[in-house]
């Protein structure tokens, strides 16, 4: 019988063998598992548990919430907060950074999250998730404020999401390659079902909302429209097009099987870089696809390189299969 890996020793050995995570660091990736494993049966009962639906709401974006990002976000924040291992939080859903409370002692690590990415697809029943990043506090002093969550994706000490599919999975890196974790419901336990995943560097696949193609710059309707062209076109090979509207199950799929991943920039909004949070999707995901041999750009930089400027600043995105990746990002620098 193959010796199953939990989630506890896979981080005690890489601990040993690649010095990368320190006991704070580790207990803080366990903690974030264990809250998606709460955030997991709260999206298995669905409408028996009475969590499908608008929660009346608005985030900092303006966007409508649903009653599940409400209490993913609580469910995050609540089983954090008190371990010791944070100075502070930051979600996608709240207008401004959490402090961890004078009652509790302060960590060394800040911690970022999209609770429950893809929320258009809670009530339709489709594969939604959670995406974190870990950052370490640089300031020396006792507080904590925005300004030291403002730090390039490169500087991130762990990344990860969970998906909550047909199986519940958990992928993440802490800068050594990445691996993959599945919940054992009869246990309870975090499994490793795959380590050292890579993504393919050419693909036929590509993920994109093909609704908004006449809102494009012209090098990304360049890209596509060779896609589409197939074999008779420039590219010479037929393209599939697969779009789930949740990123954490787009980038889950290119990361099984290659793929690119894009969300460009469009007229409908110019003032706008991109849709995606830079924060809380784009350098958590662009960190976990680097790790697995892929690339990550905003169309003309890497992502990873770019100094944020703002806690919920918008970035285009584009990862995935290496060379796809390399081909859509030459076409924006030849436009200028």
């Amino acid at each position: 019988m193959t010796k199953r890996v939990s989630l506890t020793q896979y981080l005690v050995e890489q601990q040993r063998e690649h010095g990368l995570i320190p006991a704070q660091l580790r207990l803080l990736i366990e903690v974030v598992a264990r809250a998606c494993k709460r955030i997991a049966i709260a999206v298995n009962k669905g409408a028996l548990g009475d969590v499908l639906g608008s929660a009346g709401t608005d985030n900092v974006q303006g966007e409508v919430q649903k009653k599940l990002d409400v209490i993913s976000n609580e469910v995050l924040i609540e089983a954090n907060e008190w371990g010791g291992h944070l100075a502070a939080m930051a979600s996608e859903e709240m207008d401004s950074i959490h402090v961890v409370p004078n009652r509790y002692p302060q960590g060394e690590y800040m911690l970022l999250f999209d609770p429950l990415d893809g929320s258009s697809n809670i009530d339709v029943n489709v594969s939604i998730g959670t995406i974190f990043s870990v950052l370490r506090k640089v300031t020396n002093t006792r507080g904590i404020s925005e300004e030291d969550f403002l730090q390039p994706g490169k500087q991130q000490a762990a990344a990860g999401y969970c998906v909550y599919g047909p199986q519940t999975t958990l992928v993440l890196t802490v800068g050594s390659g990445v691996a993959m974790f599945t919940l054992d419901r009869e246990t309870g336990s975090w499994i490793l079902t795959e380590d050292e995943l890579r993504i393919p560097e050419d693909t036929k696949e590509f993920a994109i909302n093909m609704s908004n193609m006449r809102h494009w710059a012209p090098p990304m309707r360049q890209y596509i429209d060779e896609c589409l062209a197939g074999k008779t076109g420039p590219r010479g090979k037929d393209f599939n097009m697969r779009w789930v509207a949740s990123m954490v199950a787009d980038v889950h799929r290119i990361l099984t099987r290659g793929g690119v991943f894009m969300y460009p920039w469009d007229q409908r909004e110019p003032d706008k870089p991109g849709k995606l949070r830079l924060m809380y999707e784009a350098n958590p995901m662009s960190f976990i696809v680097e790790q697995a041999g892929g690339m990550a750009t905003n169309t003309k930089e890497r992502i990873l390189d770019l100094q944020p400027t703002r806690l919920h600043e918008r970035v285009s995105v584009v990862l995935g299969s290496k060379n796809e990746v390399e081909r859509v990002t030459a076409y924006h620098r030849q436009a200028g």
